[in-house]
């Protein structure tokens, strides 16, 4: 069985190897978070493709980008990203994800709305038959919290609240106990709960292709319909 490490790498690779040669000099890339995307940010830096700018989910991909030298535009001034390249914690067979388990649920779910094409790198233990084994993050107004997360359990969910904030001053709640067998319905049943501010499942902006590391070392390329 091959280390998760290298499973990322592996995925990672695969993922900008069949990006690389379609990358224009006007193009705006949308750059996600986590270890997984740290891997793919290493190929970019590496090839030094050209491309016009990035636009980050997150502080600390900000970072990362910013100490390699990756130019880096403001999402306000970007009217369009060409491609969006993010992992997730959870994968099912429709291409549904739950993410956020970083805490960029948020800036991800915008930068996947602005994205021509969203590109999801994963390994093989992130696919399921049915999400919900992670525990669903779903971003709150500090303000509401409690009252999000009494509504959470009523609905079926244990709500945790997670420590820490996230880069938009929000809390996270993290709700275990779900079965998202419909996944539209739930991403809609919890933002209109009232002082949420969105939650990690991504159901109405999935991506359209998945890079899938396995313990073999190969890597499958899947494209949704």
């Amino acid at each position: 069985m091959m280390a998760s490490d290298v499973l990322k790498q592996k995925v990672a690779e695969a993922a900008y190897t069949s990006l690389e040669r379609f990358i224009q000099p006007n193009w705006v890339l949308g750059i996600g978070t986590g270890s997984t995307v740290n891997c793919f940010i290493d190929c970019l830096a590496r090839s030094n493709p050209p491309f016009a700018c990035a636009v980050s989910s997150s502080l600390q991909t900000s970072d990362r980008l910013e100490t390699l030298n990756i130019n880096i535009a403001d999402i306000n001034d970007v009217s369009e990203v060409m491609v969006y390249i993010d992992g997730a914690d959870e994968v099912d067979p429709s291409f549904a994800l739950i993410k956020g388990g970083g805490g960029a649920l948020t800036r991800e779910k915008i930068v996947a709305s602005m994205a021509r094409k969203f590109v999801c790198i994963v390994d093989e233990s992130k696919m399921v038959d049915c999400l919900g084994e992670f525990s669903v993050p779903v971003e709150v107004l500090p303000f509401a919290h409690q009252p999000v997360a009494t509504k959470l359990g009523k609905l079926g969910g244990n709500p945790k609240l997670r420590a820490g904030l996230t880069d938009n001053g929000n809390c996270i709640l993290d709700v275990g106990g779900l079965k998202i067998d419909d996944p539209e319905y739930w991403e809609q049943t919890i933002n209109d709960i009232p002082g949420v501010v969105t939650t990690g499942i991504f159901s109405l902006h999935r991506p359209q292709e998945i890079f899938i590391a396995k313990v073999d070392g190969s890597v499958d390329h899947r494209v949704g319909h």
